[in-house]
């Protein structure tokens, strides 16, 4: 069964690949210059190239290691190959993990609410005793 590459204009910006970028990294450390990640993440075809080129000369496989380890390899349906692991969540996880981050969100942004309105009432406190303190010291001056 062979599938049809899809345009990279066609593909979401968004997209992550199922293929993890820390054994792309395991891989194009030792094996780099012999094409070993691009046959991981399913580029046969460049991957041949590499391994008859040896990476390039070393040029290539350092391109390809920056670009994985930045998280902006794709992998040959074009989708980003940016997970370190299959813990990571991918496209925003399950829905129970987007419900249980929303919540602790919320708890968060009400913690900083009130935070920031005892904020507010300490420096009114402090406006107002400096503005008695003003008055008192107007009051001795005026005598």
């Amino acid at each position: 069964m062979h599938t049809t590459p899809v345009p990279m204009s066609e593909i979401s910006a968004t997209e992550e690949s199922d293929r993890l970028r820390s054994v792309a990294v395991a891989l194009s450390l030792p094996l780099g210059v012999f094409g070993a990640h691009r046959f991981y993440v399913g580029k046969t075809g460049t991957g041949l190239l590499q391994l008859g080129t040896l990476g390039g000369l070393g040029l290539w496989w350092l391109y390809d290691l920056i670009l994985i380890m930045s998280g902006e390899f794709r992998d040959a349906e074009g989708r980003r190959v940016s997970r370190w692991s299959r813990d990571d969540i991918a496209g925003g996880g399950t829905r129970a993990d987007r419900q249980q981050l929303s919540l602790r969100m919320t708890e968060e942004m009400e913690t900083m609410q009130n935070e920031l309105r005892e904020l507010e009432e300490r420096v009114d406190f402090v406006e107002r005793l400096l503005a008695k303190t003003r008055d008192v010291e107007q009051l001795k001056g005026g005598k």
